[in-house]
C-alpha cells in the first residue's frame, strides 16, 4: 500500500460538506466535498491526492465528528484510491464509500469493493447512468446516486424500479427545488442531496408567524447604540420561553461556569452585549425554523460563524456582529417561507447587511458569495472571490471546520433547551 499523503505547508486542504436527508429531511449523512490544493487544474494523481488528503485531514487529525456531527461521511473513491484499499484505514460505521461515476468496473475494483462490502462497509455508485457493466457493481452496492441536473425524468423514475429484488437505497442528487424533492420521494427516492431545503416555498396568503413581534421587540432594545440591560430584562421576563432558554443557556456546558446563574439581568451581564445579540438572533432563528429541516438552522449558524471570522483578514474587526447577522439571516426566506426582503423589513440590521443578503454587490455581499461558493465546493468561485477581498485563502479551511463545530454544538444547546422546557 502507498503512503497516504501527509500534511504539508506546500499543500491546502479545502473540506467542505454537503447534507444528505431522508424523506422526513433529517440528516442522514454528509458528503465531504475537497479540493487538494490552491490550483484547480484536476488530473488524476490530483484527486488522489486530494482525496488521502480529505482521509489524513478528516479522520487522523481533524476527527470526522468535527466535520459530520457524528453522521456517516461519504467519500469520493478514485480507480487508484480503491486498488490502493486506503478507505480500510477508516472506520467502517462511519465511512461510506463512494465510487466515483468514471471509476471502469474491472476485475480489480470488483475484487475490492467485494473485499469492503464483506468487512461491513456501505457502497454507493455515484452519478449512476446504467449499462450492463456495472452489473456487478449493482450487486454489491447500498445506495445509488442519480443525478437529477443529469438525467431525464423518464431515466430518474425508470432506475429506481430496475432493480426490484436488491436492496437498494436511492440517492437523488443535485434536487435545487422542494417540487424536485416531492417528485422524488413519489417516484420511490429515500434520499436526497442538494439545496432545496435552502430555497423558500412560499404558501399564498401565509403571514409572518405571530412571535416574529416579540423578537423583533427584543432584537431592537439590544441593537441600540447604548442598550439597556434593565430594558432587555423586562422584554425578556414577559416570555417564559425566552426566560428559559436563556438561563439553560448561561448554565449549559458550552460556558463551563463553576456556579449556576439563576438571574436574567445576572445571565445579561456575564454575557455581554455582543454575546446577548449573537444569542437573540440565534433563539430568533431556532423559534422561527419549527417545520424546516433542523439542517437549516445549523447551515445559517455556520454562515455566521464564519462570516463573523473573516471580519479581522478583511480589516474589518469592529463588524463582527455585522456579519454574524448577514451569515445568520441568509437563509431567512427558507426558514420563515417569507421573501427576503418582506422579513428583512422588520429586522434592525444595517442596511448593507441587508441588501447583501439580497444579492447586491459590494463587500459584504462578495463576502457572502464566497461563504456560498465554500458550502458548495465551488473551488474556482472561492479562490476569485479571496482575490477581489484579499483573503488568505489557506485560512479558510481552518475557519469553516472551526464554525461547524461551534454551530453544531450552539444548535444542539437550543434544541436541547426546547427539548427540555
Amino acid at each position: 500500500m502507498k503512503k497516504i499523503t501527509e500534511p504539508s505547508n506546500k499543500m491546502q486542504t479545502f473540506v467542505a460538506r454537503q447534507p444528505i436527508f431522508d424523506r422526513k429531511k433529517n440528516i442522514y449523512a454528509y458528503e465531504l466535498l475537497y479540493r487538494g490544493s490552491k490550483e484547480n487544474s484536476y488530473t488524476e494523481s490530483d484527486a488522489d491526492a486530494a482525496t488521502s488528503r480529505v482521509i489524513v485531514d478528516s479522520f487522523l487529525m481533524l476527527g470526522v465528528d468535527s466535520l459530520t456531527g457524528g453522521n456517516p461521511a461519504f467519500i469520493n473513491m478514485t480507480y487508484n484510491l480503491l486498488l490502493e484499499e486506503y478507505v480500510s484505514l477508516l472506520p467502517k460505521e462511519n465511512v461510506f464509500v463512494e465510487i466515483l461515476e468514471n471509476v471502469e468496473p474491472d476485475e480489480h475494483v470488483i475484487e475490492v469493493c467485494r473485499k469492503l462490502k464483506t468487512n461491513g462497509y456501505t457502497i454507493v455508485l455515484d452519478d449512476f447512468e446504467y449499462q450492463d457493466k456495472f452489473i456487478p457493481l449493482i450487486d454489491l452496492a447500498d445506495i445509488i446516486k442519480v443525478d437529477f441536473r443529469l438525467s431525464p425524468e423518464e431515466e430518474q423514475r425508470s432506475i429506481v424500479h430496475r432493480f426490484p429484488h436488491r436492496q437498494i437505497r436511492f440517492l437523488a442528487e443535485k434536487v435545487e427545488t422542494m417540487e424536485e424533492f416531492e417528485r422524488a420521494v413519489e417516484m420511490g427516492y429515500t434520499l436526497f442531496q442538494g439545496y432545496f431545503f435552502g430555497r423558500p416555498h412560499i404558501v399564498t396568503g401565509q403571514g409572518i408567524p405571530p412571535q416574529l413581534n416579540h423578537y423583533i421587540r427584543l432584537l431592537n432594545e439590544i441593537n441600540k447604540t447604548e442598550p439597556n440591560f434593565k430594558n432587555i430584562e423586562i422584554i425578556i421576563k414577559k416570555d417564559l420561553s425566552l426566560s428559559y432558554k436563556l438561563l439553560r443557556y448561561i448554565n449549559s456546558a458550552f460556558f463551563g461556569l463553576r456556579a449556576q446563574v439563576n438571574s436574567i439581568l445576572h445571565a445579561l451581564t456575564l454575557l455581554g452585549v455582543m454575546e446577548i445579540r449573537k444569542w437573540a438572533s440565534l433563539v430568533f432563528i431556532a423559534n422561527m425554523s419549527k417545520n424546516v429541516p433542523e439542517e437549516l438552522v445549523v447551515q445559517s449558524v455556520v454562515r455566521a460563524r464564519f462570516a463573523e471570522s473573516l471580519a479581522n483578514p478583511l480589516g474589518q474587526p469592529k463588524r463582527k456582529d455585522d456579519l454574524f447577522l448577514m451569515g445568520l439571516f441568509s437563509l431567512i426566506d427558507a426558514i420563515v417561507n417569507r421573501p427576503k426582503a418582506e422579513v428583512l423589513e422588520k429586522i434592525p440590521i444595517m442596511d448593507d447587511v441587508k441588501d447583501a443578503i439580497l444579492g447586491e454587490e459590494g463587500t459584504l455581499g462578495q463576502v457572502l458569495q464566497c461563504i456560498i461558493a465554500y458550502e458548495h465546493g465551488e473551488w474556482e468561485r472561492v479562490s476569485e472571490l479571496c482575490k477581489i477581498l484579499v483573503i488568505d485563502e489557506t485560512l479558510l479551511p481552518v475557519y469553516y471546520v472551526n464554525a461547524v463545530k461551534w454551530a453544531d454544538q450552539s444548535v444542539r444547546t437550543q434544541i436541547l433547551a426546547e427539548e427540555q422546557q
